[in-house]
């Protein structure tokens, strides 16, 4: 379906340099699975997502694929009617305006360029693990915790991602099937390995998978379950990069929709795989290896991988380096081209919609996400390791706050085109719908709860939770960029570049 926009002087959809046709339906995924890091977002997620619900940890993972799912297919609807790199940015903008379209944007680059400075922390970790794992020597991994060394080797990392993404996708997709390959070969030799250690016994908690743990009803309180929801819609996240590469795609009004949801599916499977054998070996208890042991719960493969893997340890820090640092090269596709589109459109500065001509790729903007990415980490590291973990923490809200808003733009640009087809109305009102106002409403509810000192890691200014601050400043500091772009740029905001308009054809 091919919608025509409504008026206006510029088409939602403009050639900007970028090279076509570089990635088909397979590397769409394998790059899409890749920002999502499985290995990586399991290691970090787990022992937070089994406290907040203890062993109903499978049908976390279930209800959060749902919304994903749903958004999914608004994302789709709208790259069939309008494929524009800028995705959140131009659909938002096109169906609303573009000051909700700027902000969803702003979501959008927040959440990416946190990720970024958190993935390569991740893989610093990692990286002196394995050093010290492969030479026997326990004092190589302290490294990591020697602030001046962890910074640099952290920049390092985010170099080496940046120079591959700036080289476009072509170089991207040959590094990603390497990499995502390594991670699928791990994770299903760990779950594996659990599942057999249950059957013979020498798994501590030793569980046979109970028909409960699917069952989302059995969350203690609705707070529980907000905040698994939120902990869930982080370890899906990311997927929405193969829609930010649709002019870059071999059919980019049908593939990178396809991509999508494929992306989304391969996870669900992987992650509801995972869980179970984790909760089958381990269980949600305090115990030494138990998912509720709050001293194991940030990186639970660290404490695993020896119980369940033995001597072939080593191979699961080699994992999580290999998925932080994938999802660091592939994390950057969707900022820099949502800030070539911003630049394109008017929204930034002018230096943004530049293309390297060699590889072309949105190369200023690449560069600009890098230095951004890691000036935030250094400073945040060396302020506080609590205020880093705080503010990925509250990247979920930025995360349910631009999904919402694509989701919502889905059904308010095709609103009335249906023309009784019913599967038209499935996929571009009620499916986005019931999406997008649930992560609005978790965005709200975790907002609430992290008013909370308590919330996160704890930490506070003034009585209110330091994780409520930081989602909430950087939402605020996107208002005040784009008070300052309209005082410079005002010729975006008064519709010049992006009309707002409506599907006039059947959906």
């Amino acid at each position: 379906m091919t919608a025509a926009p409504v008026g206006g002087t510029r088409h939602a959809h403009e050639a900007k340099g970028l090279g076509g046709g570089r990635v088909g339906l397979l590397g769409a995924v394998v790059i899409g699975v890749s920002t999502i890091a499985p290995a990586y977002t399991l290691t970090g997620a787990l022992g937070p997502t089994a406290s907040a619900v203890g062993d109903h940890l499978p049908a976390i993972f279930i209800v959060g694929f749902v919304p994903m799912l749903l958004v999914a297919l608004g994302y789709r609807a709208l790259n069939n009617a309008m494929p524009d790199a800028g995705t959140t940015f131009t659909w938002g903008s096109r169906a609303f305006g573009p000051w909700i379209g700027w902000m969803g944007g702003w979501g959008l680059l927040a959440a990416t360029i946190l990720v970024l400075s958190n993935l390569a922390g991740i893989a610093v970790d990692f990286f002196y693990l394995m050093l010290s794992q492969a030479t026997g020597n326990a004092g190589i991994a302290d490294l990591a915790a020697n602030v001046p060394v962890n910074v640099a080797m952290c920049l390092v990392f985010m170099a080496l991602a940046c120079w591959v993404s700036y080289r476009g996708l072509e170089a991207t997709k040959a590094v990603q099937y390497v990499l995502v390959g390594f991670q699928f070969l791990v994770l299903g030799w760990f779950a594996v390995a659990a599942f057999t250690r249950v059957a013979d016994g020498s798994a501590p908690a030793g569980l046979s998978i109970d028909p409960g743990w699917f069952n989302p009803l059995g969350v203690g309180s609705f707070s529980a379950f907000a905040a698994g929801i939120s902990l869930s819609v982080f370890i899906y996240w990311g997927w929405d990069v193969v829609l930010t590469m649709n002019e870059e795609t071999q059919g980019e009004r049908t593939t990178p929709g396809r991509a999508a949801l494929s992306t989304i599916a391969v996870i669900v499977v992987l992650y509801l795989t995972i869980a179970l054998a984790v909760l089958s070996f381990s269980g949600t208890g305090d115990g030494e290896l138990g998912m509720g042991n709050a001293d194991i719960q940030e990186n639970i493969f660290a404490a695993l991988a020896g119980p369940v893997m033995g001597p072939f340890a080593i191979l699961m820090s080699l994992c999580v380096l290999a998925s932080s640092a994938a999802s660091l090269q592939s994390t950057f596709i969707s900022p820099a081209r949502t800030m070539l589109a911003m630049g394109h459109y008017g929204a930034l500065p002018p230096q943004y919609a530049r293309v390297s001509r060699r590889f072309q790729s949105p190369g200023y903007a690449t560069v600009v996400a890098a230095v951004v990415a890691s000036a935030f980490y250094a400073v945040m590291r060396v302020v506080s390791v609590n205020v880093l973990s705080d503010t990925i923490t509250a990247l979920g809200m930025m995360v349910c706050f631009y999904y919402g808003v694509t989701a919502l733009a889905c059904v308010w640009y095709f609103r009335g085109s249906w023309g009784g087809n019913a599967t038209a109305f499935l996929t571009t009102c009620l499916a986005p719908l019931v999406g997008g106002l649930l992560l609005l409403v978790f965005f709200v509810q975790t907002a609430v709860d992290s008013m909370d000192p308590s919330y996160g890691s704890g930490s506070e200014i003034g009585g209110v939770g330091l994780v409520f601050i930081l989602g909430v400043g950087v939402l605020g500091l996107g208002l005040v960029v784009m008070a300052v772009q309209y005082a410079r740029r005002p010729g975006f905001f008064r519709g010049e570049s992006l009309v707002v308009g409506r599907s006039t054809t059947d959906a």
